[in-house]
């Protein structure tokens, strides 16, 4: 008589990248990922996903060795749009092994396909301030040509950095813009997010 060892499946791989409707169905199993959202805090106040735990941007990226550290699960990252969300992506690849994913499109996206989301006080996105400082800076220098005519030149160099915002998908102007106190606030430290993730 031969004994037979019982078999079993292994779980397959998830994509790196997630679309609103695989992370969501991933949520509603057992074994369901840590998500972090790595906007401002006045964005994630804004709006959230049910769940996530914010951890912004630049947060992680100071810090990024020793939240991986603590980070032994599947993490989803998430931003607006899913350009904040890759770079933290490979920040965090970088500090360990790959059980990082990004959810395509971001907020955004899963707002659009009908999942939940938390909402608090309103504030301006990132994205929207970037515009609106970009578009006040060209704006300024073109009306101002007329009696300083260097001042075109202000457009243009902010024309320029656009430019190269967009072909290296990262933005200064929103590096820097994400440090002032109207998108700080309720930001949290090192140590309140590590707590966090023990839970």
């Amino acid at each position: 008589m031969t004994s037979t060892t019982p078999t079993t499946t292994p779980t397959p791989a998830r994509a790196t990248a997630l679309d609103a409707a695989a992370l969501r169905e991933w949520l509603e199993g057992d074994d369901a990922p840590r998500l972090l959202d790595v906007r401002t805090p006045a964005e994630f106040t804004t709006a959230h996903i049910p769940g996530s735990y914010n951890v912004p941007l630049d947060l992680l990226r100071e810090h990024r060795e020793e939240l991986r550290s603590h980070l032994d699960e599947d993490v989803v990252l998430i931003c607006r749009s899913g350009a904040r969300a890759g770079q933290a992506e490979g920040l965090l690849t970088a500090a360990g092994p790959g059980n990082v994913h990004v959810l395509t499109g971001g907020v955004t996206a899963w707002e659009s396909a009908g999942g939940p989301l938390t909402r608090g006080t309103r504030t301006w996105e990132l994205e929207r301030q970037v515009r609106l400082v970009a578009g006040g800076i060209v704006l300024t220098g073109v009306l101002a040509s007329v009696v300083a005519p260097w001042t075109k030149w202000v457009s243009a160099a902010v024309g320029g950095g656009l430019v190269g915002a967009a072909l290296t998908d990262s933005c200064l102007m929103g590096m820097a813009l994400s440090r002032l106190p109207y998108n700080r606030r309720n930001s949290p430290d090192l140590a309140t997010v590590l707590d966090a993730l023990r839970d």
